[in-house]
């Protein structure tokens, strides 16, 4: 894991080369303090922060192959290496280092931009291909590893992060309107798109390739599932077959996602998921295992009993770190600086402290469990959707409904409503059973009551703008012919997975302290595989995971292998008031604060906050917008060089 930036083309400013590469690298430091490089050639910059884990003396980046021609700066790690250099070694390709940097030089030797078809890792790579003049930028499958670009001039920039891009000529921070619609909706921005006007990321799957004859931007890999009525294209067999398979497949994940010059540790929330990986890690690695956790002083989000349970049953060298709402309020500025973009969800603040304990403790590496929920079928709103339709079939039935209140027994706010305000939120509209987005209508719904606080200025330049069709246009063209679960699954993994739980939630809070995260349930070959399941072995009635706890029930004590999902939630709004930090916030919501950024209302906003500070019947939807508005605003301030409206074009750095 590292940070990567440089540029490809001619920067149109008088600064040095070196100087504009110090000055992108520079600003991302902390995600490789471990050294710096740079390469420059004609019309191309190459920089590097890195963070040591495999070959430490020998890993030193930009790198170049062995005749001195292709260059990368890469961030990331190829798993599969060694497998991927013992082949290569076959086909008579040399080696000066024992590093998986190298495998890349070496793998695009001998298979051009198909390389990465080959990788079984999380990466984004920028490589220089000095004989073809082909510069070219790379994003892992799943998107656990950011890149983002802009074109400025005859230049491509190019960068880890967005605020390194910030630091290259003619690069400035604006507001996109659409973007943040986006984000305030589906709690992200669509890809390519980011919050920032004319800054672009690049998207899981894909590689952009540019000469002289310009640039141009295509996937390599996308999530697909079987045609509903494909019988034949799911995995028929036994299910003892099958999860037999996928216990091998989820230990050899694990075992390669070992491979480091440096001690690997375990994040254990208490959940399935990460108590899987934890055990496995186990299994392979017998010696002491170190396991963090993220403990609340709220019983409503702390899960320490079932931490406990597990490290019990490993005999783990277990660390905790208690996390309060006050906690959260303060460090949330913090965050925003490195998320880069608005958040909804105060989510990633105890992640960001929690990496922060981990580097003091001298890890650099650590396994999660993410990927599991969105791969085997495991979050709430899978089971939620299957309600819906179940209870659509039969609209006049008055004992369906009464399945919901099985939804969300974590959430006491939800419990405390009456079933008629239930019905009226989770039930089929007449015309949802057929919109492809069916599954996720009631969260983009609840969501979208954001719109209520916006400016008169953002709603008329959003005023053609439908952010569910633009999302509804970017499905692929089979969608519509997958099992609605398959539907459901391919939103959280192809977009919410990516745009948030991975980003805001994963590499920009642990690489805000230089902390690797590794995700077993996200190798390639167990994603692949679990598209193959059917459906009703994924969620039998509502049962979720239920593949899953078949394959691992060994390995782990009863409460946790049968526990029910609860998903991760920090404290919200509460945690904003009654503390030291209602000072900024305060002033971050003042009147003239939202005037001054323009984006949204400040007397609906000050009627919100209020409701907030009194922490009465304050839902999901209010909170969602407070700290929705309450992020926007820090990112303006924080990041937009000049107080703008949202229809000026872009300033100049």
């Amino acid at each position: 894991m590292c940070g990567i930036a440089g540029y490809y083309g001619e920067p149109d400013c008088a600064d040095s080369r070196a100087d504009i590469l110090a000055r992108m690298i520079g600003s991302i430091a902390y995600r490789g303090p471990d050294a710096q490089g740079f390469h420059i050639d004609d019309g191309v910059g190459l920089a590097h922060a890195r963070l040591s884990i495999i070959d430490i003396g020998g890993g030193a980046q930009p790198m170049v192959d062995v005749d001195d021609e292709i260059w990368v700066s890469f961030n990331g790690e190829i798993f599969n290496y060694i497998e991927l250099r013992e082949d290569l070694i076959a086909r008579g390709h040399r080696f000066r280092t024992a590093s998986d940097t190298e495998v890349i030089l070496a793998a695009y030797r001998a298979f051009g931009p198909d390389c990465v078809k080959r990788f079984n890792g999380d990466f984004a790579f920028a490589l220089w291909d000095s004989r073809r003049r082909l510069f070219m930028l790379a994003r892992d499958r799943i998107g656990v590893r950011p890149v983002f670009y802009a074109e400025r001039g005859r230049c491509l920039y190019f960068a880890s992060e967005i605020k390194a891009l910030l630091a290259a000529p003619g690069v400035a921070a604006q507001i996109d309107p659409i973007a943040l619609d986006q984000t305030l909706t589906f709690w992200f921005p669509l890809a390519p798109r980011t919050i920032f006007k004319d800054i672009a990321e690049l998207p899981p799957g894909h590689i952009l390739l540019a000469t002289a004859d310009g640039a141009r931007v295509q996937p390599y890999w996308q999530l697909s599932f079987p045609d509903a009525a494909d019988h034949a294209a799911c995995d028929r067999r036994d299910a003892r077959e099958i999860a037999d398979e996928l216990s091998a497949l989820l230990e050899d994940a694990t075992r390669i996602r070992l491979r480091a010059d440096v001690p690997v540790g375990a994040y254990l929330s208490g959940g399935l998921d990460s108590s899987i990986v934890t055990a496995l890690m186990k299994k392979l690695v017998p010696e002491q295992l170190r396991t963090y956790s993220v403990a609340f002083e709220d019983a409503e989000f702390d899960e320490s009993g079932f931490q406990s349970a597990m490290v019990t049953a490993l005999a783990t060298d277990h660390h905790t770190l208690l996390c309060s709402a006050a906690d959260i309020g303060r460090s949330f500025p913090e965050v925003i600086a490195h998320v880069e973009r608005p958040l909804v969800r105060t989510g990633p603040v105890p992640l960001f402290a929690l990496s922060r304990f981990v580097r003091t403790q001298g890890l650099k590496v650590v396994l999660t469990g993410e990927g599991a929920d969105e791969v085997f079928a495991g979050y709430d709103i899978f089971k939620e959707a299957k309600l819906r339709r179940f209870c659509a079939a039969q609209p006049a039935s008055k004992r369906r409904p009464r399945l919901l209140e099985r939804l969300y027994p974590y959430l006491p706010q939800l419990k405390a409503q009456s079933q008629s305000y239930r019905e009226a939120f989770f039930l089929a509209k007449p015309d949802d059973l057929a919109d492809p987005l069916f599954s996720h209508l009631p969260r983009f719904r609840m969501m979208q009551g954001a719109r209520a606080f916006y400016s008169a200025e953002l709603r008329n330049a959003l005023a053609h703008y439908d952010a569910l069709a633009d999302l509804r246009d970017r499905l692929p063209a089979d969608f519509l012919r997958w099992h609605p679960l398959s539907q459901a699954q391919y939103l959280e993994t192809a977009f919410l997975l990516p745009g948030y739980i991975l980003s805001s939630q994963g590499d920009r809070v642990a690489m805000a302290h230089a902390v690797e995260g590794r995700f077993p349930f996200l190798d390639p070959r167990v994603v692949e595989f679990a598209t193959r399941l059917p459906p009703q072995v994924k969620l039998p009635a509502l049962r979720e995971k239920h593949m899953l706890r078949e394959a691992t029930r060994d390995l782990l004590p009863r409460e946790i292998a049968d526990r029910p999902k609860q998903p991760y939630r920090a404290p919200d709004s509460h945690s904003f008031f009654g503390t030291a930090c209602c000072d900024y916030v305060n002033e971050t919501l003042a009147p003239e604060s939202l005037a001054a950024i323009g984006l949204f209302d400040a007397a609906a906003v000050k009627k919100l906050v209020r409701k907030c500070a009194a922490g009465r019947f304050v839902g999901a939807r209010d909170n969602a917008a407070f700290v929705g508005i309450l992020s926007t605003q820090l990112l303006s301030r924080q990041f937009v060089r000049k107080t703008a409206s949202v229809s000026e074009p872009p300033q100049a750095a």
